[in-house]
């Protein structure tokens, strides 16, 4: 199966697939950070109608409901739609089977409520980051390491680790990233 992750540096959902034996690639404004096959670009200047499958992490720096505070100056200066036109491309590319993951934000409004909201903790990291599934021709995630018991025994700053990162030019990078876990639910349930 061909599949193209697009917004994804890290190359950890690409991989993923790979390793299940399909043809992965992703594609990013940034250079991957794992060595593999990566379109450094913009994904929307190219025709993904010959993939079976896209995953899609646009950026929610403009979006997410975590940013809700500063929404009015993203407004004003044109950066909240920006971020909104692109999803909204997402959704709109030619493909049967598209899968675009986001925080809670306000494309449940804008756009339309989630299919799917899911937790690393389903997938054997004990910790929190509620991560919205909008699936086109794609089933719902199946749990496939529920962690809940060990995460609802950490403390609140381990279980919500990616929240207390200090401040650094790499936080945003860092929360961004998909958990392996879930990676690998994507790979074996949708490949």
């Amino acid at each position: 199966m061909k599949v193209a992750v697009l917004c994804e540096f890290s190359g950890i959902v690409r991989d993923a697939f790979i390793r299940k034996g399909h043809d992965a690639i992703s594609c990013d404004l940034l250079d991957t950070e794992e060595e593999g096959p990566h379109i450094k670009g913009d994904c929307l200047e190219y025709d993904w109608s010959c993939y079976d499958l896209l995953i899609c992490h646009p950026p929610c720096t403009h979006l997410a409901v975590s940013g809700a505070a500063h929404f009015a100056a993203k407004r004003k200066d044109g950066r909240q739609q920006q971020g909104i036109d692109f999803f909204m491309a997402l959704t709109k590319l030619n493909c049967e089977r598209i899968a675009i993951e986001n925080p809670i934000g306000i494309m449940s409004r804008l756009y339309r409520k989630p299919d799917q909201i899911v937790q690393p903790w389903q997938f054997g990291h004990p910790e929190s980051k509620a991560t919205c599934l909008w699936l086109k021709g794609v089933k719902k995630l199946l749990s496939t390491d529920n962690v809940k018991d060990l995460y609802d025994k950490l403390p609140k700053n381990k279980q919500q680790r990616l929240h207390y990162l200090p401040p650094s030019k790499d936080r945003g990078k860092i929360r961004s990233i998909t958990y392996t876990g879930i990676a690998e639910a994507m790979a074996e349930q949708w490949g």
